[in-house]
């Protein structure tokens, strides 16, 4: 069983299910509710794991009442808690999540790592030792960095999740061998798009997702797109985070880019066809 190193945000999230979009000052009883530990790296975590492999998430959680809850998710789920901050009694990040089971779309606010006391120290220094991938969402600039650096020194795979613009990346960014951006990732340099920029940096492995719309790639040798699954969406919500941590499945497998992207592509959307970020795991492997 090979290891996955995931570092970045860890939140609780308080997901409902609706019928319809809600209006001002409507109230509505949802259709279903659920509370799932989440995150960029977390929910790609849960995704490498349930795929059959060793998935380590290193983030800040703490000992509030409600990291409890983040916990046991964790460890239901499989995960290797690396908790950066374990003595701070704040709470953890909230994100409160609207599903519009008709169409699949959500609605998403949460203070994410704004109020979270900061790591402080390098990671540990064993931390990477067997792992056979890492993954940054972002969210822990510094550390995140910290272990890019030793990533690369160890010949081990640094893949990015460049969901949005973030203080920092650039220096994170420059260490990648792969990053995967959202459509709506925006570099800070005006006049710029987000190929352009991640190819001067000399990324040598750049992928744009862009929801229902076909994945734009660049390689050192070809570019080109890939069609993603067409489907009707029940929940979109961490459809791109699943996505990152199957394409890190495939890619410890040795499987070349494109052909991941693919594969990432098919997890991605059959997480879409039920509610929440738990739901698809027992049927993709059952």
């Amino acid at each position: 069983m090979k290891t996955g190193v995931f570092i970045g945000l860890i939140t609780l999230d308080c997901i409902y299910q609706t019928r319809k979009t809600l209006e001002a000052n409507e109230k509505q009883v949802a259709e279903a509710v659920l509370l799932a530990a989440g995150g960029p790296a977390t929910n790609a975590a849960v995704a490498f794991r349930a795929l059959g492999n060793r998935a380590v998430l290193v983030g800040a959680l703490g000992c509030h009442p409600l990291s409890t809850v983040v916990r046991d998710d964790l460890t239901q789920s499989g995960i290797v808690l690396v908790d950066l901050t374990p003595t701070a009694t704040v709470s953890p990040p909230f994100s409160s999540i609207v599903v519009n089971m008709m169409t699949g779309d959500r609605a998403v606010i949460s203070r994410n790592a704004a109020d979270r006391p900061t790591p402080k120290g390098p990671p540990p220094p064993d931390l990477l030792a067997g792992a056979a991938c890492l993954l940054i969402d972002g969210h822990q600039m510094l550390l995140g960095l910290a272990l890019a650096r030793q990533a690369q020194q160890a010949n081990v795979p640094v893949i990015i999740d460049a969901g949005s613009w973030k203080p920092g990346f650039d220096q994170v960014l420059s260490l990648a061998t792969v990053v995967i951006a959202s459509a709506t990732f925006c570099p800070p340099e005006p006049g710029i798009g987000a190929i352009a920029y991640l190819q001067s940096l000399g990324i040598p492995y750049i992928a744009i997702t862009r929801g229902a719309a076909p994945i734009f790639y660049q390689t050192p040798c070809q570019s080109g797109e890939i069609a993603v699954p067409t489907i009707q969406p029940v929940d979109t919500l961490g459809a791109g985070d699943i996505f990152h941590g199957a394409f890190c499945h495939s890619c410890i497998q040795g499987v070349d880019f494109v052909e991941a992207l693919t594969r990432a592509a098919q997890v991605a959307s059959g997480s879409c066809q039920s509610f929440g970020t738990r739901q698809w795991v027992h049927q993709w492997v059952e």
